[in-house]
């Protein structure tokens, strides 16, 4: 009798120690934790949420497995686990609902779940197994699915462990689909396709494993391959994107108009109108290869500073800090050095090493800014992987990435690359006159892990194999060199999707920095050949820009036909862009000659050269530029508004500037009618008006009283287009 009490005393007390009549076989991370995920307890809307679930708390997707652990098994003086009669033990009871239970019933008790908890529970509720393996992968069979329209298949998840040895986990993994009306997907890995064709993802998460599953329902009729044969590839970019397309049943759009080529590329390289002159001469040229010559035209250094203001400001909205937070001299020296880089097209593993590695003052040194407004290692780490490695970091900072393999221990051993700057001065400085502050490098820093307490060892994210380093090297330096290296499976990558948004208004992974297994990109062979090509060429961006403005892909047409209408996602035509609000400002001050007052900018400035969004401008808050207190990376809104129609049809401003001194204006005003239509039609779009254009035209102007001046028609004319979505949009 007393023995039996003893043991009761034992598991009422929380002892997991108990001595099993074998030796264990259920393991609490690779069984138990996957079976309480799969039944729901693991979730942020139950026992994973921020205080728990009546004084049970587990952490979300059991990122925490040692916490856990302690909370079924130590908490409430172990009142959760009954190793001495496992049925009766409170975790099973309140599962099954035999005890009134919140969450309700999660699993039967005859049920495999119930086994399994019911088991270990009895083999004394071990926190390991001797030489138990770690999950090493998920693999998901097959990997990529073609369904007819309202088709069911089935999926296998297998998980490889790290002795070796696999095991089906379908019954224990988690399904998420990216979009349910698309396909959807049932508890046991059962997807069921929808009837509208495309493509899309299923998520599959195992413990902390994350893989997904490309589900493609093709139209009903596919079109013959030779229809694909008969396609001109001006190079490797549009034969992989015809093999998708195939894949799909997609048919690119026409190639775009000589005068649709010559606006947009014009538009996408240099950030500004093509003038009337060049306008008239590529429209005249006859030569086949006039598009290649015009790119290499865009690029060339005659043009370096119309391209550096251009994409440094791009850059500025992913780098430049609030002057209020940092101070005006350094945002300033930082704009001067990215348009520096721009201009002398520094290649991107020397820019980003220069600016990992930056090292001196706030007021000599521009790429110093940048660590002072993000002043802490995990901060500046966050933002590093956000920006040159496509990955969002920031939910692994407080627990497991929920739909990403990204660990705490990922995000703070990154973090440790940056643990050892010193600093001194002022550290955050006043708007105007703030003092610099001086940063370095000094061995001995260190940052550790906040559950753990363990001192991180710098390591780059997913490189298990990483050399451990020299402990007097400047950690940044090393980091550098990993991100820049052709090896690196995530720097090219992100780098070819940033430009390839820039140029096709998306990336091929959508959002642009949000590289995940969750988050395919619409063409993965594509990424991959262009991230190829683009660490194989240095890191040189205007190659890569090159290379898309001469494949046939860039050059279609906005124009939809009957196999594409639908597609928003895999580039079969051109995209329609809403132009920037600095380069719709500055194209609408070239055009009526009249510059945009900007303060703190000389009088002929343009929007395209301000370095700090602080410098008020109503018109380019309403067209989309960041919030001036929003932290970088700031990405833009580029959808149109209301706000922006009735910006353009209201302003004061842009009256003014249509009626003010404009000597292109006044010469229009000496010509005929029909030839100032032209240069009208040719200024703003690029090409000749149509025979209903000229007419419409010519009878606006014909409504000039005799002896009266033409000019205030010419006016309204130019209003009238500049309110068109014609000129807001880059198509």
């Amino acid at each position: 009798m007393k023995k039996l009490l003893s043991l009761l005393l034992m598991s009422l007390l929380g002892c997991p120690a108990l001595k099993a009549s074998s030796p264990a076989t259920i393991s609490f991370e690779n069984d138990v934790l996957p079976v309480m995920t799969r039944a729901g307890c693991m979730l942020g809307s139950c026992h994973a949420k921020a205080d728990g679930q009546n004084g049970f708390q587990l952490s979300i997707f059991s990122f925490n497995p040692d916490s856990d652990y302690r909370e079924i098994v130590y908490d409430a003086r172990g009142r959760r686990i009954f190793p001495a009669s496992p049925d009766q033990s409170l975790l099973l009871l309140k599962a099954t609902n035999a005890v009134p239970h919140e969450g309700e019933k999660r699993f039967e008790k005859d049920s495999e779940f119930y086994k399994v908890l019911r088991q270990w529970i009895a083999e004394g509720a071990p926190r390991r197994i001797p030489g138990e393996p770690e999950p090493t992968g998920i693999t998901i069979s097959p990997d990529k699915l073609f369904f007819k329209k309202n088709e069911t298949k089935a999926i296998q998840v297998t998980v490889s462990y790290s002795d070796g040895t696999t095991r089906d986990v379908t019954h224990l993994s988690e399904f998420t689909s990216n979009d349910a009306a698309f396909a959807k997907v049932d508890h046991d890995g059962n997807i069921t396709a929808g009837s509208v064709p495309g493509e899309n993802s299923i998520i599959v998460r195992y413990i902390e494993q994350v893989a997904a599953v490309r589900v493609v329902i093709p139209p009903d009729k596919l079109l013959p391959p030779e229809t694909y044969t008969v396609l001109p590839r001006n190079n490797r970019i549009d034969e992989l994107a015809y093999a998708r397309f195939e894949e799909l049943g997609l048919f690119p759009s026409d190639p775009s108009r000589d005068d649709e080529y010559l606006r947009r590329a014009t538009l996408d390289v240099l950030g500004r109108l093509p003038s009337i002159r060049e306008t008239r001469a590529f429209l005249a040229d006859t030569s086949p290869d006039k598009r290649a010559k015009l790119a290499d035209r865009l690029l060339s250094p005659t043009h370096r500073f119309d391209y550096a203001d251009f994409w440094a400001t791009k850059w500025g909205d992913l780098l430049r800090p609030n002057t209020q937070r940092v101070g005006v001299k350094p945002v300033y020296l930082l704009d001067q050095w990215i348009r520096e880089k721009f201009r002398d097209n520094t290649t991107w593993d020397v820019f980003v090493t220069e600016l990992l590695t930056a090292s001196g003052s706030t007021h000599e040194y521009g790429p110093v800014a940048v660590i002072r407004d993000k002043r802490e290692a995990a901060d500046m780490a966050e933002f590093i992987a956000q920006l040159f490695l496509g990955v969002r970091l920031n939910c692994a900072k407080c627990h497991h990435h929920p739909s990403e393999k990204w660990s705490q221990d990922d995000y703070y051993s990154m973090a440790s690359f940056f643990g050892s700057m010193k600093r001194k001065g002022q550290g955050i400085s006043a708007p105007i006159s703030g003092e610099p502050e001086y940063w370095w490098f000094e061995p001995g820093g260190k940052v550790t892990h906040p559950v753990s307490g363990a001192v991180m060892t710098p390591r780059p994210p997913d490189t298990p194999d990483f050399t451990e380093m020299d402990p007097d090297a400047d950690p940044r330096a090393v980091f550098a060199t990993w991100i820049t290296t052709k090896e690196n499976p995530f720097f090219a990558r992100a780098m070819v999707n940033r430009i390839w948004a820039e140029l096709f208004g998306k990336g091929l992974v959508d959002p642009v920095d949000d590289f995940r297994d969750s988050n395919p990109p619409a063409n993965a062979p594509l990424l991959e050949w262009l991230a190829k090509d683009f660490a194989e060429h240095g890191f040189d961006q205007k190659h890569t820009i090159r290379l898309i403005l001469n494949s046939r892909l860039y050059q279609q047409s906005s124009e939809p036909n009957e196999h594409n209408v639908g597609d928003k996602r895999n580039f079969s035509r051109s995209y329609r862009r809403r132009l920037p609000g600095e380069v719709l400002l500055d194209s609408i001050s070239l055009i009526t000659g009249q510059p945009e007052k900007l303060t703190g900018l000389p009088a002929d400035a343009r929007a395209m050269q301000q370095w700090n969004h602080l410098l008020p401008s109503d018109f380019l808050d309403a067209f989309g530029r960041p919030d001036s207190s929003a932290a970088p990376p700031c990405e833009r809104e580029t959808g149109g508004s209301v706000v922006q129609a009735l910006h353009l049809m209201n302003s004061d401003n842009l009256q003014k500037k249509l009626s003010g001194k404009s000597p292109w204006l006044d010469e229009l005003a000496k010509k005929p009618g029909a030839e100032a239509i032209d240069e009208i039609y040719l200024r703003l779009f690029s090409r000749m008006p149509s025979e209903n254009e000229k007419q419409i035209g010519s009878a606006h102007l014909a409504t000039a009283v005799a002896g009266a001046p033409v000019r205030p028609l010419l006016e309204d004319l130019v209003w009238s287009l500049l309110n068109s979505a014609e000129f807001v949009l880059n198509h």
